[in-house]
C-alpha cells in the first residue's frame, strides 16, 4: 500500500514538473517570438525573464532552438519574396547568364551579410567553449549592452538620412550590416536591433531597413536553431523534447505577429520607443543586481 502511494505521488510530481516545463517553454516561446524582431534583444529577455520570475536559466541551447520558430515565421511571412529569390537563382542557371534583378541582388545581400556571423560563430564554437558560461552572458553585461545599443539606435535615428530605398543600397551597406549582425552573438546586442541600427546609419529608410534586417537573419537564425535542436534531441528523451517543441510553436505564431506589427509601425513611426524601452530595461536590470 505504501509502495503504491509512493508511486502515485512520484508520478504526480513528475507530471506536475512536465506540465510546468511545457508552460514555461510556451511562455519563453512567446518572449522569443516577440523580442526576436523588435530591436530589444531576444537573448537578453530569455535570460532575464527566468531571473525575474524565479525560473532556472533555460540555457543557450534552449534559447537558440526557440529561434527556429522565429526562422519559420520569417520564411512563412516572406514566402512570396523567398520563392521569387529561389526561382531567380535557378533561372539564372537555366539561362546560363547571371541575373541582376532585385531578387538576385537580395539573394546576394543575404549571402554576403551572413558570412561574418558564421565566421564569428564558428570561431566562438571552436575556440571559446566556455562562452555560454562567461561574463558576457551575465545580467550586468546584458544591462550595460542594452543601454549602449539604445544610445546607438537613437543616434542612428538622429543622424541617418533615411533616404535610401532598396535600389539605392550599396554593397558596402550590406557588408557593414553583416559585420554588425555578427555582434548579436553577445546577449543584449539584439540581432534585429544592431542590423536596423546599421541600416539606419547607412541612410536606409526604416521599413526597408526592417525588412532587410528580417531577411538577412534567416540563415543565421535557422542554422543556429537547427544545430542546437539536434543537440537537444540527441540528449533528451521524446517526453523531455516536447516542451521545447511547444516553445518553438509558440515562438512561430508570436513571431509572425511581431513581424507584421513592426513593419506597419516603422512605416509611420520612428524607433525612439524602442530606444526608451532599452534604456529602461538596462537601468532596471542594473537596479536589481
Amino acid at each position: 500500500m505504501n509502495l503504491c502511494l509512493y508511486c502515485v505521488l512520484n508520478m504526480s510530481e513528475e507530471l506536475n514538473h512536465f506540465v510546468f516545463e511545457c508552460v514555461q517553454s510556451f511562455l519563453l516561446g512567446i518572449v522569443q517570438g516577440v523580442t526576436e524582431f523588435l530591436p530589444i534583444s531576444s537573448t537578453a529577455h530569455l535570460k532575464v525573464a527566468p531571473y525575474l520570475f524565479g525560473y532556472s536559466d533555460p540555457g543557450i541551447s534552449i534559447s537558440a532552438s526557440l529561434q527556429l520558430g522565429s526562422a519559420f515565421a520569417i520564411i512563412f511571412y516572406f514566402r512570396n519574396e523567398i520563392f521569387a529569390i529561389i526561382y531567380s537563382f535557378f533561372a539564372s542557371f537555366t539561362r546560363r547568364e547571371i541575373s541582376i534583378d532585385d531578387n538576385s541582388r537580395l539573394a546576394n545581400y543575404i549571402f554576403v551579410a551572413s558570412i561574418p556571423i558564421f565566421i564569428f560563430g564558428l570561431f566562438v564554437k571552436l575556440f571559446w567553449p566556455g562562452f555560454s558560461d562567461s561574463h558576457f552572458r551575465g545580467l550586468f553585461f546584458i544591462s550595460v549592452i542594452s543601454i549602449v545599443m539604445a544610445l546607438l539606435l537613437g543616434l542612428s535615428e538622429i543622424y541617418g538620412s533615411k533616404k535610401k530605398f532598396f535600389h539605392d543600397i550599396k554593397l558596402i551597406d550590406i557588408i557593414l550590416l553583416g559585420i554588425s549582425q555578427s555582434l548579436a552573438i553577445f546577449p543584449g546586442v539584439s540581432r534585429s536591433g544592431i542590423t536596423l541600427t546599421s541600416a539606419l546609419f547607412s541612410g536606409i529608410e526604416r521599413k526597408t531597413a526592417a525588412k532587410l534586417s528580417f531577411l538577412v537573419g534567416i540563415p543565421a537564425i535557422s542554422v543556429s536553431g537547427i544545430v542546437e535542436l539536434i543537440t537537444i534531441y540527441r540528449t533528451y528523451s521524446a517526453i523531455d523534447f516536447l516542451p521545447t517543441l511547444i516553445g518553438i510553436i509558440s515562438s512561430f505564431f508570436s513571431s509572425i505577429i511581431a513581424i507584421d506589427l513592426l513593419l506597419k509601425f516603422l512605416a509611420k513611426n520612428n524607433t525612439f520607443i524602442f530606444v526608451y524601452y532599452r534604456l529602461a530595461f538596462g537601468v532596471f536590470i542594473l537596479s536589481t543586481l
